[in-house]
């Protein structure tokens, strides 16, 4: 009974875990691409409802079956939802009168019949970044003298200073009641006076004071001491509307760049500025924009009210003009307005008419545009209109290619014919090939038409001319366009084998000129040339596929006698004299009595051979570690004293190491590395029972290029790879192998101890073998080297996975419960 209450728990805990990551949709077959941004945010409103960040959402997608290739798709389709700061992809945020944001749907003016012109996208309103780049920022000069229209009010400091027969200053602060007081003079009352005219009343009030003021021997000037803070009220549809303080010397778009400047639905084009419950100024930002002239930008004052009112007709322009976006238009503007504003067409516009999309009461219309009409044509809200690309079409075009000294296109002029075209294009080049060429036609009904020629017979005026028309495609090919190109082939003993380009009359003899002559071994007599069959029996089984001669030429390429002249396509054979050889050579390097360069002397000379030629080995020698190294004779170089690179061995051993690790660690190598370890040069011989039994099957025969290395008495047991501290030990005859790597620190926690394996100094390999239980470990030997390969790293379980391991897990109790009832 325990047991079944158990499970029961266990089941109703992993149902609830995964009902709540799995959150009522299946992401299997979802595609990102296909999901609008309203089912993106609902998708992250879900996730957050139970406290599910951004990452943890990709996950529950993931657990829900979605490709990894779709997570990517979806991270970045929240990230952007994320930046807009939106809530809804239809629902923008527009403050109303009141400063309060409320919800406005954006209308939906691009039609399904024109998205394919358009970028799909919301599109931009012109003007919406002026008041949001951090560029622009119009801010006033506030060092300037001070304006002479500029309204005095409480807080300003005004200068006063007095020159001449007096010199006085004065430093007073306006106060609240907008008076200051002047000495011997009293209160003035300069609050709402403009410089200018306090100016001229403080100068009339000193006059009584200072006589040689009227005189002009003491003069009199007023200016700001400090410039006061002005409060402004910014209402209507503005990204942030509200009071602001500002600089007393601040005009509209200051004030306007402080609130962010019109929003979604306010206008750019009637912003109003009252003072005292009066519109003083309306300002209209596309003088700015579009001519960068401030119109009606006044410099405001204290308690004024900027409203910006909701926009009252916008229409959008989109297509081959130079700046798509949605413009605002008064009542009195026409389309050529529009356009104006746009910037103009673009190089592609198509100008003979625009498309106009309208909004009616029930449905939509479209209206084409006339050029004639766009300076009558008065918008309506919501109108859309679309400037079309002009066709890619010519009207008077024709073409001719081929083998003319001109190809190209021209000109399609009136009555045109073949012959006036070939004129123009420089005439005929020597190769045209006149029997024939063909125009390429378009019908009436755009299908293609072919019209042969006679070129020979029209250039020479027996056959009448072809008028040409519109897209006329004339072809005349060469005569190398109609024929395989002529090539004969030469190879076997000549200095610069090869193919070369046919040419009539060609002989034998100049060909091998051609090819750089002989070399040292070849024989000129019996040089073999094959050529082609052409009119073989096909139906015979003794039919000949090829012709063959054989041909004696001077071995100084004289001339004398008839030249063999080759045909197209051709194929020289040069042989060897007979009896040459060039000298082989092999390399002897270590503990020999006298290492170098051996010439080989006879085709069976083998290893004990040339170990006696060279004095056979020294008293040090390690015979047991002797190695043959096979590279080919174009490896080996006399000159270099080193013939095995020590660098390239340190690699293999790398690779080799590399290539035995097991599948799933990282740096596995490629197929073409192992394909290169697999081909290596070392041959693995005992030179011990060669000396001891010569000519055995032990006693190579050696080879042009080999290269035989006896070692110096090796004292050493080098263990690299996965151990702790892969290092050179001595060696000592009886220790094993695993003595050896103890010595090394032992097995790292990678270490693939069933891959280790011996390199013998010989070149020779021998692997860690396994018989039932039982390790068999190979024989150490001195100059050996014990390698140890890297074994695969294990993958720790993922999110996913522990999730489906407890899906699992649920509906195995879920099993065993119905089971037990």
């Amino acid at each position: 009974m325990k047991f079944k209450r158990f499970f029961t728990v266990m089941f109703f805990f992993f149902a609830l875990l995964v009902t709540k990551i799995a959150i009522a949709q299946n992401y299997s077959n979802v595609k990102v691409d296909e999901l609008s941004d309203a089912t993106i945010v609902e998708m992250i409103k879900k996730a957050e409802s139970i406290g599910y960040n951004d990452a943890q959402l990709e996950q529950m997608a993931a657990a829900q079956g979605m490709k990894a290739d779709e997570i990517q798709k979806l991270r970045l389709r929240v990230e952007k939802i994320r930046k807009q700061g939106a809530t809804s992809p239809a629902v923008a945020q527009t403050p109303n009168s009141a400063g309060r944001q409320q919800s406005e749907t954006v209308d939906a003016t691009i039609n399904p019949e024109i998205d394919n012109q358009t970028t799909g996208s919301t599109p931009k309103i012109f003007g919406s970044d002026l008041f949001r780049n951090g560029n622009i920022t119009f801010e006033p000069n506030l060092r300037i003298a001070t304006p002479k229209g500029y309204v005095i009010g409480p807080d300003d400091k005004l200068l006063i200073d007095l020159t001449g027969d007096n010199e006085v200053s004065y430093n007073l602060q306006v106060s609240a009641e907008g008076t200051i007081a002047i000495q011997y003079l009293g209160r003035v009352a300069v609050g709402g006076l403009t410089i200018e005219q306090a100016t001229s009343k403080i100068k009339a009030g000193l006059s009584k004071t200072y006589p040689s003021i009227p005189s002009g021997r003491t003069s009199v000037s007023v200016n700001l001491g400090n410039i006061k803070s002005i409060k402004v009220t910014l209402t209507g549809y503005l990204v942030k509307p509200g009071t602001y303080t500002l600089s007393s010397l601040s005009t509209v778009y200051n004030a306007l760049y402080a609130s962010g400047g019109p929003a979604e639905n306010g206008s750019f084009r009637s912003i109003q500025i009252i003072r005292n419950n009066k519109i003083i100024a309306t300002v209209d930002v596309y003088d700015f924009l579009l001519r960068g002239i401030q119109q009606a930008n006044v410099r405001l004052q204290d308690q004024d009210i900027i409203n910006v009112p909701v926009y009252n007709k916008r229409v959008e322009i989109t297509g081959e003009v130079k700046r798509s976006a949605l413009f605002e238009v008064k009542n009195n503007e026409t389309l050529q307005d529009v356009i104006d504003f746009a910037g103009g067409f673009s190089t592609q516009a198509y100008t003979a008419r625009i498309k106009a999309f309208q909004n009616t009461d029930k449905d939509r219309k479209i209206v084409d545009v006339a050029k004639a009409d766009w300076g009558s044509y008065l918008p309506q809200n919501g109108d859309k209109f679309i400037v079309e690309p002009i066709l890619d079409r010519y009207q008077n075009r024709v073409e001719i290619n081929g083998a003319v000294f001109r190809p190209g296109f021209y000109e399609l002029e009136n009555g045109l014919t073949l012959k006036t075209l070939i004129a123009k294009s420089e005439g005929l080049r020597e190769d045209a090939f006149l029997n024939r060429g063909y125009i390429n036609r378009l019908n009436a009904d755009n299908t293609q038409a072919l019209i042969p020629f006679d070129l020979q017979k029209i250039m020479a005026g027996s056959e009448s001319d072809i008028t040409l028309q519109r897209e006329d495609k004339v072809t005349i090919n060469s005569l190398f366009d109609l024929r395989d190109e002529y090539i004969v082939n030469i190879q076997g003993e000549v200095r610069a084998p090869g193919t070369f380009n046919y040419a009539d009359n060609m002989s034998l003899e100049s060909v091998i000129q051609m090819a750089g002559g002989f070399k040292e071994g070849a024989t000129p007599n019996r040089i073999e040339i094959s050529r082609r069959v052409k009119n073989s029996d096909a139906t015979s089984s003794t039919a000949r596929t090829a012709e063959v001669f054989t041909v004696n030429v001077s071995s100084d390429l004289k001339l004398q006698g008839e030249p063999f002249i080759l045909k197209p396509f051709d194929i020289i054979s040069v042989r060897n004299s007979e009896g040459y050889s060039v000298q082989k050579q092999v390399k002897l390097e270590g503990e020999v009595v006298y290492p170098g360069v051996y010439t080989i002397t006879r085709k069976d000379e083998r290893i004990s051979d040339l170990i006696k030629r060279a004095g056979g080995l020294t008293s040090s020698a390690y015979a047991d570690g002797a190695s043959l190294k096979r590279p080919g004779a174009t490896k080996v170089n006399p000159n270099d004293k080193n013939a095995i690179n020590v660098q390239d061995e340190e690699n293999k051993k790398l690779l080799n190491l590399k290539r035995l690790q097991e599948s799933g660690v990282k740096d596995t190598l490629a197929v073409e590395v192992e394909q290169q370890l697999i081909q290596s040069d070392l041959v693995g011989i005992s030179l011990v029972k060669i000396l001891k039994s010569p000519l055995s099957k032990q006693d190579l025969i050696v080879e042009d290029g080999d290269v035989i290395r006896v070692p110096r008495t090796l004292q050493t047991v080098k263990v690299t790879g996965e151990v702790l501290n892969p290092n050179s030990i001595v060696y000592l005859s009886g220790k094993s192998l695993k003595q050896y790597i103890n010595g090394a620190g032992g097995f790292t926690a990678n270490a693939r101890k069933g891959g280790t394996y011996i390199r013998y100094a010989n070149g020779s390999a021998a692997a860690v073998s396994k018989f039932l239980f039982f390790n068999n470990y190979p024989v150490v030997k001195p100059g050996a080297e014990i390698l140890v390969p890297k074994r695969a790293e294990r993958e720790k379980i993922s999110p996913q996975a522990w999730i489906g391991i407890g899906t699992g897990i649920a509906s195995l109790a879920a099993i065993i419960v119905s089971l037990m009832r």
